[in-house]
């Protein structure tokens, strides 16, 4: 499953949903958390509730409930009451008993989803390893917002304060063998700045990017999908590597070994996922 973008959708707002799941959005997130005022939230659930009974989508369906230990419980009760969505999306998971919890709740319900962690605290930047190995989380999203405001640093433009932890969620994803979803870029209407981000994720490691306009899509989809380029090159150090029995060769000029052999096998995988 390719998880490129990730969009999400308010979910009181069932028009706006319906529309969010007919995108080219890998994965859309119904939102009971941020999105939705507390006055709101039972009527955000019945609505998602409603709109999953509704929709025949393509894409990979997720509901962010309210944290553990807020009003997450209640959330799964009114929504797996109907149709159960693809995944569950977790806010501010500070620890792998924050996945424990939320996946002893979906099977008070009997129910079994993949959970996407949202790493948002100092807390869980510091225990990101642990939250990624658990047994149900599928990827590690980062927050850079909450967090910044978390532990009291000021947001730039640049990043700088937040990409150690934006480092270390990456990292502790690729070694639990799951998707990094990088943070969401809130200018939805400077579109070169989002390109520019976007690369930079992907350069960092990451397998994809939140996303809070569907505009955004295309932007991040294109980033997190090889090029003919990267294609060519990996297949061709790929039939070099079958052709010889030697652990470094020569592919145009370049001297192939082991860490280039698995760039190559990533690109084609990626490429495999994408399609």
């Amino acid at each position: 499953m390719v998880r490129r973008s990730v969009l999400f959708s308010p979910g009181n707002k069932p028009e706006i949903m319906r529309k969010a799941a007919e995108s080219e959005a890998d994965v859309v997130v119904f939102d009971l958390e941020d999105a939705v005022a507390p006055a709101d939230k039972q009527d955000a659930r019945e609505a998602v509730r409603e709109v999953l009974a509704e929709i025949d989508s393509e894409r990979e369906i997720c509901v962010r409930v309210n944290p553990i230990g807020t009003s997450a419980a209640a959330d799964l009760e009114a929504i797996l009451q109907g149709a159960p969505p693809d995944s569950l999306m977790l806010p501010k998971t500070e620890s792998a008993a924050d996945v424990q919890a939320a996946d002893r709740l979906l099977a008070e319900h009997d129910a079994s989803l993949p959970v996407l962690s949202l790493i948002e605290s100092a807390a869980g930047v510091l225990r990101a390893d642990a939250i990624a190995a658990a047994d149900a989380t599928a990827a590690l999203l980062f927050g850079a917002e909450d967090l910044a405001a978390d532990i009291g640093a000021t947001r730039t433009s640049e990043g700088t304060e937040v990409l150690y932890a934006r480092e270390r969620t990456v990292l502790a994803a690729s070694a639990a063998g799951i998707d990094a979803i990088d943070i969401v870029y809130t200018d939805y209407t400077d579109t070169d700045g989002l390109r520019e981000e976007t690369a930079f994720a992907a350069q960092l490691g990451y397998d994809g990017k939140m996303a809070i306009h569907p505009d955004q899509v295309p932007v991040i989809n294109d980033a997190f999908t090889p090029s003919d380029e990267d294609i060519e090159w990996a297949e061709r150090i790929l039939d070099a590597r079958d052709r010889t029995d030697s652990g470094v060769f020569e592919v145009d000029g370049e001297m192939i070994d082991a860490p280039l052999i698995a760039q190559a096998e990533r690109i084609l995988e990626r490429t495999r996922r994408s399609t």
